[in-house]
């Protein structure tokens, strides 16, 4: 499959709580951009669900709501070795918009 994205997403690994009502499963981010991040995860969800999104980078807190825009399940004892969980456009900002900017902004050359 082509890859369809304009900017080329960075590595980053974060960890995080999301949710549908409020954040409560545990996982990390495999690679981010400024619209939106990848949810290395063994549970996943249905493309289209909103998301609340609780990153916890060493700086502080960063509150998010995202969208599902792909999901890739495999078996929780593959998850090291196989890419598996979902890809989130970013929607809006609670808490911690700044930071996220910052640390997109370190990744990708822009300090």
């Amino acid at each position: 499959m082509a890859d369809k994205r304009w900017v080329k997403r960075q590595r980053k690994r974060i960890p995080l709580r999301y949710g549908i009502d409020a954040p409560s499963k545990v996982a990390f981010t495999d690679d981010i951009t400024r619209e939106g991040l990848f949810i290395r995860s063994a549970v996943v969800l249905n493309p289209g669900t909103c998301l609340k999104v609780e990153l916890s980078p060493p700086e502080g807190n960063i509150l998010l709501e995202a969208e599902i825009r792909w999901a890739r399940k495999i078996p929780p004892n593959m998850l090291h070795k196989l890419k598996g969980g979902m890809g989130v456009r970013i929607l809006a900002f609670h808490a911690g918009e700044d930071l996220y900017r910052m640390i997109c902004d370190t990744l990708y050359g822009r300090e």
